[in-house]
């Protein structure tokens, strides 16, 4: 039974990974700009004007984002007297080298500068200078990137690189030897 879950797993990831290529070609033809070595992952939404979105060499994206380059409440407003030719659009600029965390929103009219992190789960509605941290729910300032480095650097696993050419013997050799450690309560 194991062996026809695997099996049915692999084909749902392979349709999944067909139909986020056929999504991501489809926003490339309609104006995306993507740079080199750009990684955007499974479930990532570009919005209805991906040709809006910039995303600079080497960032990543990851799963759940969404880009919003319009605000959909126009709509609405021009419902209201006064408000008739409301309309409001902008453009999303992403750096170089920057990392967007999992289901993060990002709102028109916002740059992120180069080497930026952006924490999962946050709503970002303010351009991000370069080298910082931003999370939150509305996103805030963190820290600078040096600062996050080194904190990592603290907290860092050290296994043997070479292990990175083979996931599963990466993945054999932090089962066997990742101690059991959790952050204390507050």
């Amino acid at each position: 039974m194991n062996i026809l879950y695997r099996i049915i797993n692999k084909i749902f990831t392979l349709i999944d990974d067909f139909k986020h290529k056929v999504y991501l070609q489809t926003c490339i033809n309609n104006g995306l700009k993507l740079g080199e070595n750009v990684s955007i992952r499974n479930g990532v939404s570009l919005g209805s004007e991906p040709f809006l979105v910039t995303i600079g060499d080497g960032s990543r994206i990851a799963s759940g984002t969404t880009f919003v380059t319009h605000s959909g409440a126009t709509v609405n407003m021009r419902k209201i007297a006064g408000y008739e030719e409301v309309r409001n659009f902008g453009r999303i600029k992403i750096g170089k080298n920057c990392a967007v965390g999992s289901n993060c929103v990002i709102l028109q009219d916002v740059e992120l500068g180069d080497n930026c992190i952006l924490g999962a789960n946050s709503v970002l509605s303010e351009s991000m200078p370069s080298n910082t941290v931003f999370a939150g729910n509305p996103a805030k300032y963190v820290c600078e990137i040096e600062d996050y480095g080194d904190f990592l650097l603290k907290t860092n696993v050290n296994y043997p690189i070479e292990l990175e050419q083979d996931r599963k013997k990466l993945n054999d050799w932090l089962k066997k030897n990742l101690i059991e450690k959790y952050k204390v309560a507050k």
